[in-house]
């Protein structure tokens, strides 16, 4: 009897970090005072495009499967919207950034104005229109 309770607890307890996992992938968030005071370092200045209102930094590593459907998503929003443009990093061998910018997981998605200004973090898949609306405040100027 305690087995099958131990079993049933274990069960439970691994649907509801499943569930607030999933739930928090492709959640966006502001970027708060720190992140924008504190700079970006030199390989995110050197990816930004001079001519973009937004870039959209992808962060990524080697054998991320997310990291590829992401990259789809990201580039073709890119594409289709004016003043937005898409890059990707591999961490992969670069532990060093991924700790500098607090990234926890791959794909994270920095979304950083023509200024160098974090304005949005997503970690996970972003979803497209939760991004895009999300952005467009930051497209229109």
């Amino acid at each position: 009897m305690t087995g099958a309770l131990v079993l049933i607890g274990t069960l439970v307890l691994a649907s509801a970090l499943g569930l607030a996992l999933r739930a928090r992938n492709g959640r966006i968030r502001t970027a708060g005072p720190a992140e924008v005071t504190t700079g970006l370092p030199e390989d995110i200045r050197n990816a930004l495009a001079p001519n973009a209102a937004v870039t959209l930094v992808q962060l990524s590593t080697t054998f991320c499967a997310p990291c590829r459907q992401a990259r789809v998503l990201l580039a073709d929003l890119a594409a289709r919207t004016d003043g937005l443009h898409h890059t990707e990093l591999d961490l992969t061998d670069r532990p060093d950034l991924a700790r500098e910018l607090s990234v926890l997981r791959t794909p994270t998605t920095l979304a950083i104005d023509g200024r160098g200004t974090e304005l949005l973090r997503v970690g996970g898949v972003p979803r497209r229109d939760a991004l895009l609306e999300a952005l467009r405040p930051h497209l229109s100027e």
